[in-house]
């Protein structure tokens, strides 16, 4: 496989993983995970004495016939996930584009291949979202990923929808997390609505966190197209680094204040070390 620059031994690698949650799963179709509750599956778990609207299909005749008391079995329910990424695909996402696309590539290749339900979505109105379940959707859904429209100018904050994540065991939100943060105080207050296990990627870059550029210099805004001319002296550069990290901060504690699970990526870092390390040591992945 050497789509999105990964590994040709990627998806025999991924293989071995699955998302790790420890919320409720729900839901009524056949997945690998096991719920809390109890259900019809082959997987014994104990007995327990038979009550009035128990179904009679249960019972264990010979324990009966030992002890001539009624009990039945108890099989542990067998349910699926389901899991949505949520890609910021606002035009700052630009340099970042490719291991945004890695990320959900590998992620939903572990959901499809656990049988679990994928949904995948953009902040691009006209891209519809990726919904598929099971081993037999990867090469729609490998098709989906490496189609995927480039970045475009627009808040991703503000306009980026949940609709397509309702229902979901875990949301993952894949974004830079550039826009101000009473936008994302917006976002992050509606996310618990729609899922029970919501985990925020902020992916940086080097150039964005230490700018190694000086003199005089116009920048142009990915978002919103404005042409500033500044002239970058060290002085600037450590009130913009002071503004960035209390910038990432005040990301990282709007998703302490609802509930949001918080991982900061540093895209130079490369897609192996973030799942195989940083996803693993915080247990989103086992």
């Amino acid at each position: 496989m050497t789509l999105l620059n990964l590994p040709a031994d990627w998806g025999s690698r991924l293989s071995r993983y699955a998302i790790g949650t420890k919320a409720k799963i729900k839901g009524h179709h056949k997945g690998s995970h096991r719920s809390m509750r109890f259900g019809s599956s082959l997987d014994f778990s104990d007995f327990r004495e038979y009550h009035p609207g128990d179904d009679v299909r249960h019972i264990d005749w010979n324990v009966y016939a030992r002890t001539e008391r009624i009990y039945i079995k108890r099989f542990l329910d067998e349910q699926e996930m389901r899991i949505h990424i949520l890609l910021d695909s606002s035009k700052s996402m630009d340099n970042k584009w490719l291991f945004a696309k890695q990320l959900a590539f590998s992620l939903g290749l572990m959901v499809l291949g656990r049988d679990d339900r994928l949904t995948v979505s953009a902040g691009q109105k006209q891209l519809i979202p990726f919904r598929k379940k099971g081993k037999s959707a990867k090469k729609l859904f490998e098709h989906f990923v490496s189609t995927m429209p480039n970045p475009e100018n627009m808040s991703f904050a503000s306009q980026a929808s949940f609709h397509a994540a309702k229902d979901s065991t875990v949301l993952f939100i894949v974004s830079d997390g550039l826009e101000p943060l009473t936008d994302w105080q917006v976002f992050f207050r509606q996310a618990p609505a729609f899922a029970h296990d919501i985990r925020f990627i902020h992916l940086t870059t080097q150039d964005e966190r230490l700018p190694s550029y000086k003199g005089d210099l116009r920048f142009i805004d990915d978002e919103t197209q404005q042409v500033t001319s500044v002239t970058v002296t060290e002085e600037a550069l450590r009130a913009y680094q002071k503004q960035s990290d209390l910038h990432s901060q005040g990301l990282e504690s709007l998703c302490r204040t609802y509930g949001i699970a918080y991982l900061p990526v540093h895209v130079e870092d490369g897609i192996e070390q973030v799942l195989f390390h940083q996803m693993i040591r915080k247990n989103w992945i086992g």
